[in-house]
């Protein structure tokens, strides 16, 4: 059994959402003992809490939402993402709007915020998920799906399928260490197809994204430097990570096709649904 998990200190950052450009400060606190992972909108009365769990996940367009008594975050993954590969129980997360800061479009500031305060263990030991069985969730046309195996460590294999040329399909296979995480996945920005921006905008989305911080293509080429070839492939494992730690932090294999958000989300829910 493995001790619980929090940080040693409180640190903050300050940013804009990426969907909905509303400046924000972040502050990550240590946690108490079998808390979990919980935000708290600071900017609201009574300051509401959110616990970070399957349950309370309510949509999944272009990012991750979770709702409690009628009070929201969103775009949760990529903190979540970082909190899940630095092996963190227990965290209270303060913010003043309702979306974390975007910072680089990706986990690798989260991650290092994290770092810099450095990680303790707690008093009572963490709560022992293990799959026993395999979990599998698949998209209604058939042709995306994500399953969770038992496994002896954490490993996530992405195949990712893109009908634009330049992308294609992309495939990756990381055992995910904090090492690996860092060097390998962290930095993987999010990603968008410039003929989808204004739509997106208009629905309200993406309103903080830049290209410091989003991957843009169009039917030329790329807008930006990538910093791997295969990013988008890479920032899809990062969103995997980020939204399976809504089930908890456990052992597994993840192995995906075309999952998104929503397929994700939906296995951690089934996940989460047995262990509580």
């Amino acid at each position: 059994m493995q001790r619980q998990k929090t940080l040693k200190s409180s640190i903050e950052k300050r940013g804009v959402g990426l969907h909905s450009g509303v400046e924000v400060r972040l502050k990550l606190k240590p946690g108490e003992v079998g808390e979990g992972i919980i935000f708290v909108r600071k900017d609201l009365q009574g300051q509401p809490k959110i616990h970070a769990t399957a349950a309370n996940v309510t949509s999944t367009l272009r990012a991750t939402t979770i709702e409690e008594n009628g009070v929201k975050v969103f775009t949760i993954e990529h903190l979540m993402s970082a909190l899940n590969a630095c092996g963190i129980d227990n965290c209270r997360i303060e913010l003043d709007a309702e979306e974390p800061p975007v910072l680089g479009g990706n986990s690798i500031d989260f991650f290092e915020m994290i770092q810099s305060v450095g990680v303790v263990e707690q008093s009572e030991n963490r709560r022992d998920i293990r799959l026993e069985k395999i979990y599998r969730a698949d998209s209604d046309d058939g042709k995306k799906f994500i399953i969770a195996l038992p496994y002896d460590g954490f490993r996530v294999s992405f195949t990712s399928i893109n009908p634009h040329p330049l992308i294609g399909i992309q495939y990756a296979d990381f055992e995910i260490t904090p090492d690996v995480y860092k060097n390998e996945i962290a930095p993987a920005r999010t990603i968008a197809y410039e003929k989808e921006v204004d739509a997106l905008r208009k629905m309200g989305l993406g309103l903080g994204g830049t290209i410091e911080n989003v991957i843009v293509y169009n039917d030329e080429g790329w807008l930006n430097p990538l910093k791997y070839p295969n990013e988008l492939v890479r920032h899809k494992i990062l969103d995997v990570i980020g939204d399976m730690r809504l089930a908890g932090i456990f052992n597994c294999h993840i192995i995906a096709a075309a999952s998104g958000h929503a397929l994700n989300t939906k296995l951690a829910k089934n996940i989460y649904e047995d262990f509580n």
